[in-house]
């Protein structure tokens, strides 16, 4: 018998050793089978949650919603701006979709042209998967029925119901309000650019941006919150059901509301007619703005949905440009309406209103003759005001110097972007010896030199406003107090933005505020006044005061008429005019701008600022109050006799009056 291969010389040797063995298994088995029952707690315990949602991720898909954007209202609570339903046709393209063959089918159902074609075959091919690219929108209820009947056999097409934006006043607010136009690269690209993460919604089929004005610069407040529609999938991501109850619902843009009147806004647009220029309302006691118009204007709703290149083609090249804001991104000379600062000027600097100038038409200075509009003959300050005379101010310009004048210009607006909430201002120029040396380059231009003092004392030459800034300017000399600011804005989301009255007191004299205003009030009111005619409101003792102005935009020759006959538009003089009313309370004020309306701003601009005056005067409850209640009686003699009475009782036995001889026939 052999012996074993393992020779133990003891029992406990052998029985130690797979004891050992025994122990070092169990171990490590016992260790595989803690780190399985860990992971396993983890699992079911721990990360259930996230799995849970993981696995219902694969079941359920969230699209997301967009919020509906914000409305824009007036102060009287007028709908600007809102939004109205808009049946939407989308196609999400699959691994295996015949995006052609789509189209094709899509085209039998609804209007599509061959450029239409192409162009929607690029967009879905570059389109991500299942990522819905919008075929056509504002389809009427039978196309609309049209797509949703033969949608079994349309993988991918899908027929909804969104919102679109809707200006209900067309172009009466398409400057101040703006639009709202599909996002672009552009768009994500300047998102990116600030570092800031993209929102979901650009992305989404449909939905639209700001552009321009209060669209644009509220667009954040206008947008909103996105929602989520839940949705049950397959295994190839298609919708099987609808689960309403997962439903996220989104959150709706902030409201705003304007300091904007919409009868005065409309009323501006309708007196501009076929002119093109702007105008704007002020409240002299606030600062809102009532009416901020600028003509021609452009219908908002063209833009929303997109114009041809044809048509956007056609307003930018148009000559009038429509596409401008003209009472606030427009800058012009403002002409005669700028003697008002002049005056101001020279009384802070010591010049006796008093002291009469001879204005023979014309007068000499620097080799060269100076022209006026008229012959004045002896003028003094109010006079000067009253008449617009040209060579008064000349002279007292002159007097004074540009610093002086550009110093009060500042003080009243000019030269400034108002934080009115919205962009495009432009600043204009406001001309003074360190403007020049600071804007040109060339040493010989940075002289400031007498003749550009004359220039400047009529509002021409180094001297550039917009329509914007001489309405501030004249509200803040009918107030006569407070250097207001204008407000555009009255409340984003129900809070009320700062009135433009919490600012500082004007740095004037009242009695120097005083005399220009009674300068201004005679203009209007004084029958020999440049647009007396022109500005009687008709409201009784309610009355006007206001200052018309001529802007040159050319050189004339020798002997040729201003009058504009026979020049064609774009080579005609401007028009302004400035006002407010009443001149004994003053509530609004009121710039007009006329582009080139020729002569004289009484000819154009006073007729236009009366009408949309009188709507705001109207408008007003006090005013209205005021105009409604009745004149009072004359006073009479009672002793006089009453014209049309009863005669007396005759007296018996009394003498008869003497008779009266007939005139001959």
């Amino acid at each position: 018998m052999s012996e074993p291969t393992i020779f133990f010389t003891e029992v406990n040797e052998r029985q130690g050793a797979f004891t050992r063995r025994a122990f070092l298994l169990g171990g490590i088995t016992g260790l595989g089978l803690a780190a399985l029952g860990g992971r396993l707690v983890h699992l079911q315990v721990v990360e259930a949650r996230r799995y849970q949602k993981l696995a219902q991720s694969n079941q359920f898909n969230f699209r997301l919603v967009p919020p509906p954007r914000g409305v824009i209202l007036d102060r009287n609570g007028v709908t600007l701006a809102s939004n109205r339903p808009n049946f939407r046709l989308l196609v999400s393209r699959e691994t295996d979709t015949d995006v052609e063959g789509i189209v094709d089918k899509l085209a039998q159902l609804v209007p599509i042209t061959d450029e239409r074609r192409e162009r929607l075959i690029r967009d879905i091919k570059r389109a991500p998967r299942k990522s819905p690219v919008q075929v056509m929108e504002d389809m009427s209820w039978e196309e609309f029925s049209r797509i949703n009947v033969r949608a079994p056999e349309l993988p991918g097409v899908t027929a909804d119901m969104g919102e679109v934006r809707v200006y209900p006043f067309g172009g009466a607010f398409a400057h101040v309000i703006g639009y709202v136009a599909r996002v672009n690269d552009r768009d994500i690209k300047a998102v990116t650019d600030k570092g800031l993460s993209i929102d979901p919604l650009l992305y989404n089929p449909g939905f639209r941006i700001g552009r321009q004005g209060v669209e644009k610069a509220f667009d954040i407040e206008l947008r909103g919150k996105a929602g989520a529609q839940k949705q049950e999938v397959d295994a190839q991501g298609r919708v099987v059901r609808n689960d309403p109850e997962g439903d996220i619902p989104p959150t709706p843009g902030k409201e705003i509301r304007l300091t904007l009147d919409s009868d005065i806004q409309q009323r501006a647009l309708e007196v501009m007619g076929e002119e093109s220029g702007a105008i704007v309302l002020m409240d002299c006691r606030t600062g809102d703005l009532l009416c901020m118009a600028s003509a021609p204007s452009f219908d908002a709703n063209r833009f929303v949905k997109g114009l041809s290149t044809a048509e956007y083609k056609a307003l930018a090249e148009y000559e009038r440009k429509p596409l401008l804001d003209k009472a606030m991104s427009g800058t012009y000379p403002p002409g005669s309406t700028f003697k008002p600062m002049v005056a101001l000027a020279a009384l802070e600097a010591g010049v006796d209103p008093n002291v009469r100038i001879n204005c023979s038409g014309g007068w000499y200075f620097g080799n060269r003759t100076w022209r006026c509009w008229g012959r004045h003959g002896s003028q003094n300050m109010h006079e000067a005001i009253k008449n617009s005379c040209d060579v008064y101010f000349y002279q007292t310009a002159l007097k004074v110097g540009p610093d002086g004048i550009a110093k009060a210009a500042k003080a009243f607006g000019f030269g400034q972007i108002f934080d009115i909430g919205i962009p495009g201002q432009k600043k204009g120029i406001v001309g003074s010896r360190e403007w020049k040396r600071e804007a040109n380059r060339n040493p010989a231009n940075r002289t400031w030199f007498p003749g550009d003092t004359v220039n400047y004392g009529i509002g021409q030459g180094l001297i550039a406003v917009n329509p914007l800034q001489l309405a501030v300017m004249t509200a803040r000399l009918a107030n006569g107090h407070t250097a207001l600011s204008p407000r555009l804005i009255k409340s984003v989301g129900g809070v009320e933005r700062p009135r433009g009255d919490a600012a500082p007191d004007l740095p004037y004299a009242q009695e120097f505020l005083d005399y220009v205003r009674g300068g201004m009030i005679a203009v209007a009111n004084d029958a020999s006044g440049t647009a007396f005619r022109q500005s009687q409101l008709g409201l009784g003792d309610i009355r006007m005061a206001g200052k018309t102005g001529t802007a040159q935009v050319r050189v004339f020759r020798e002997g040729e008429s201003r009058k504009s006959a026979g020049f064609r538009w774009g080579l005609r003089d401007h028009n302004w005019y400035i006002a407010f009313a009443p001149i004994d309370a003053p509530r609004y004020a009121i710039s007009v701008l006329i582009e080139h309306g020729g002569l004289g701003g009484g000819t154009a601009a006073a007729p236009r600022a009366r009408e949309v005056m009188r709507m705001a005067l109207l408008k007003d409850p006090e005013i209205r109050a005021r105009v409604e209640q009745p004149m009072p009686m004359p006073e009479l003699d009672p002793a006089a006799p009453i014209e049309g009475a009863a005669p007396e009782p005759a007296i018996e036995g009394a003498a008869l009056p003497p008779a009266t001889p007939e005139a001959p026939q």
